[in-house]
């Protein structure tokens, strides 16, 4: 007979380890949604997302039928709430996504980043689900999947996949959750969000050296603030990563703020675990890299001075704040 304790402990290992429920399918538009797809009227999302109401405060939503679509979606700031879907037989997860919004615009051919991006992300009170953003520029120039720039905006079951620059999380709270983020240099970046990524896994491509992330925090007084959390950090499906390629941040901006917590990581993690932002311009005098309870091989070894392991995790609440719970959708969270 298994003491008290024990079978606590077994319950929670238990609960912990279980694969998450299937939740129901969406194959079939909510009542009031713009249709993109199918047989419907709007044949490319952005004619959809033109089509929205820019005066409305009444929620406001947009489904998509399963395809592939090759276009740049711009966002811009709207009055009401946005949901986007993507038909899908199982919305917990990413894997059963089938629509694609792709493109490959870099700054080969843009201004600047945002204008990189596949999905322009410029309204607040935004909510995505089971949608794939790709960028296929590949490497050589910076090319985004998404741009954040707005506030409370949350991802769910999503996929970003790119090179160098995957996901701007540039302005306000953001949730990406059981999403998957995929990339080489710096592909998790931004300079003024306060971003929790959570339960999602972290796929870096094959590369001599990379960086997830690159928070760009310029000042004590910068609100930014990015924390990795109970995810996992692995190379992609087929690609031979080497032991140690990978650091989890470098430092954009002199205070840039990282934490990674409770996270499987795996040996494509260097032992120091952080890096400088390069060699004669190391930025690291006010950053603030942290880890905690992390494992796997790429948890393990002697980090960079300028990181330090945390005493607890870093709780929802200090980054997003203490309404999270109004705008996010917090049946995604681990």
């Amino acid at each position: 007979m298994l003491s008290p304790l024990v079978l606590i402990l077994s319950v929670t290992a238990a609960a912990v380890a279980a694969p998450l429920s299937p939740r129901a399918a969406r194959t079939s538009p909510p009542a009031g949604c713009l249709v993109v797809g199918g047989s419907s009227f709007y044949r490319t999302v952005q004619s959809a997302v033109d089509a929205l109401s820019k005066t409305s405060t009444n929620p406001q939503c947009i489904f998509i039928y399963r395809g592939t679509y090759y276009e740049q979606v711009y966002i811009p700031q709207l009055k009401s709430p946005l949901t986007i879907y993507g038909e899908t037989t199982d919305t917990s997860s990413y894997h059963a996504n089938t629509v694609t919004i792709t493109q490959s615009r870099s700054q080969d051919n843009s201004p600047n980043n945002d204008q990189t991006a596949t999905l322009r992300a410029h309204t607040s009170n935004l909510r995505v689900y089971n949608i794939n953003l790709v960028n296929t520029r590949g490497r050589g120039s910076q090319a985004l999947a998404l741009s954040a720039q707005r506030d409370r905006q949350g991802y769910y079951a999503c996929q970003f996949k790119g090179y160098q620059d995957t996901v701007l999380a540039n302005q306000g709270t953001q949730v990406y959750a059981r999403s998957y983020i995929e990339g080489a240099t710096d592909f998790i970046f931004g300079q003024r969000a306060r971003a929790w990524f959570d339960g999602s896994d972290i796929a870096v491509i094959a590369s001599s050296v990379g960086y997830i992330t690159a928070n760009g925090r310029d000042s004590t007084s910068n609100p930014s603030y990015f924390v990795i959390h109970r995810s996992r950090v692995a190379a992609r499906a087929g690609d031979n990563v080497s032991r140690g390629a990978y650091y989890l941040g470098r430092p954009w901006r002199d205070h840039a703020r990282v934490v990674v917590q409770q996270s499987s990581l795996s040996n494509v993690v260097n032992p120091a675990g952080w890096a400088v932002w390069n060699n004669g311009d190391p930025r690291t005098n006010g950053v603030e890299f942290g880890e905690s309870e992390n494992w796997g091989e790429g948890a393990n070894g002697a980090r960079a001075w300028f990181s330090r392991r945390l005493p607890a995790p870093v709780t929802k609440e200090e980054v997003l704040g203490g309404d999270y719970r109004s705008w996010v959708d917090t049946s995604y969270l681990a």
